[in-house]
C-alpha cells in the first residue's frame, strides 16, 4: 500500500478537554459554558451518569441530554459517545466520566470481579493473581480510549477529584504526612480516573471549590496557552475561540461584541452588580435586535438565578 504526504494544516482537530474538580468547583456548569462556546447556536449533548443533575442546567444552556446508567463499563461509555457522534453534534460533554473508573461496574469493579473469578477467597492466590486481574479490565478501557480519539465531535469530559495524602520519609528519616504527589493531580487533589488519562487529553484543568470555573492546568500546551488566561474562569469566549483554533483560525481571536456583554452578565455575582450591566446594556452600541434579545433573555435567567440564591440564603 503507497502513502500519500501532503503539507499539514491545523483544520477540523477534534479535541479532548478534561474538567476536574470536587463538589462546588464548577465543572459542570463551566463544561457547559465551553461547550455553548464551541457549538454556538446548534445544541450540544450532554451524556449524563449523575441522575439528571445536567437538566438543571436546561433553562441557561440549548443542550440535548441523554442518561447513562449503571453498570459504567468502558464498552457503555464508548457506545454511548460513538452513538452521540453519529447524531453530527459539534460537542459531546460526558459528565461523569469518574463513573467509568470508580462506578458501579466501572474498571476497579471489573478488576474485582476478576479477582474473585480467578482466585476467589484464596487470599494468597488472591495476592498471586493481582496484576493478572487488571488484564481485561485495562484492555477494555483502552479500547474506549480508541474509540473516543477517533470521534469527529469535540469532546469535554468532567471527572471528580478528591484530596489524597501519602506517608513519605525525610531527609531525617522521620515520616511525615503531605498531600499525595501525582503526575495528574495538583494540590493534593487528584482526579478519580485511569492514572494517564488526564494527560491523554489535548488539554486538561483541576477546578477549585474556593474559585468555582478558574482552571489550575494540569495539561496544557503552550499553543493552547492563550485560549486559557491565567486566574481567568473558562467561559463561552474560550468556547468561541478554541472552536476557531481548531478549524484553523490564529490564537487568540477576537471574541465578539456580544459574546463580551454574555460574559459581563454571566460573571455578575450579585443582583446589584448585574442591575449595573443591565443598565449599561441599555445604550450599548454595535449589537443587532438579536444578539440584544439574547442578552435580555440571558440577563433575566442570570437575575432568577441571583434571586434564588438569596431567598436561600434568607
Amino acid at each position: 500500500m503507497a502513502f500519500d504526504f501532503r503539507p499539514a494544516t491545523r483544520e477540523n482537530v477534534g479535541l479532548l478537554i478534561g474538567l476536574s474538580g470536587s463538589s462546588g468547583s464548577g465543572k459542570t456548569f463551566t463544561a457547559m459554558r465551553l461547550a455553548a462556546g464551541i457549538s454556538g447556536a446548534a445544541p450540544f449533548c450532554v451524556i449524563d451518569t449523575e441522575a439528571g443533575r445536567a437538566k438543571h442546567y436546561a433553562d441557561r444552556f440549548r443542550f440535548d441530554h441523554g442518561d447513562l446508567r449503571a453498570p459504567f463499563t468502558p464498552d457503555r461509555y464508548a457506545e454511548a459517545i460513538t452513538a452521540a457522534a453519529a447524531r453530527d453534534y459539534a460537542v459531546i460533554v460526558v459528565d461523569s466520566m469518574s463513573h467509568e473508573w470508580a462506578g458501579d461496574g466501572g474498571v476497579l469493579d471489573q478488576q474485582e470481579d476478576e479477582l474473585d473469578r480467578m482466585a476467589g477467597t484464596d487470599w494468597k492466590k488472591r495476592e498471586a493473581c493481582k496484576m493478572a486481574s487488571w488484564i481485561k479490565p485495562k484492555m477494555a478501557h483502552k479500547r474506549m480510549m480508541q474509540q473516543l480519539l477517533q470521534v469527529r465531535p469535540h469532546l469535554i469530559l468532567c471527572f471528580r477529584a478528591e484530596p489524597k495524602i501519602e506517608m513519605v520519609r525525610t531527609d531525617k528519616g522521620t515520616w511525615e504526612v503531605r498531600e499525595k504527589q501525582t503526575l495528574t493531580g495538583l494540590n493534593g487533589w487528584v482526579p478519580i480516573s485511569e492514572k494517564n488519562l488526564p494527560y491523554e487529553l489535548t488539554a486538561s484543568f483541576l477546578l477549585m471549590a474556593d474559585r468555582p470555573g478558574v482552571p489550575l492546568p494540569i495539561k496544557l500546551q503552550e499553543q493552547h496557552r492563550a485560549l486559557f488566561p491565567a486566574n481567568e474562569p473558562i467561559t463561552e469566549s474560550s468556547g468561541v475561540q478554541l472552536a476557531a483554533w481548531a478549524a484553523g483560525g490564529s490564537t487568540p481571536v477576537t471574541v465578539n461584541l456580544e459574546q463580551q456583554w454574555l460574559k459581563k452578565v454571566l460573571d455578575a455575582t450579585t443582583a446589584t452588580g448585574l442591575k449595573y450591566v443591565g443598565e449599561q446594556l441599555k445604550t450599548a452600541e454595535g449589537l443587532d435586535a438579536e444578539a440584544m434579545a439574547s442578552l435580555r433573555a440571558a440577563y433575566a435567567v442570570r437575575m432568577k438565578k441571583l434571586a434564588q440564591r438569596r431567598s436561600v440564603k434568607a
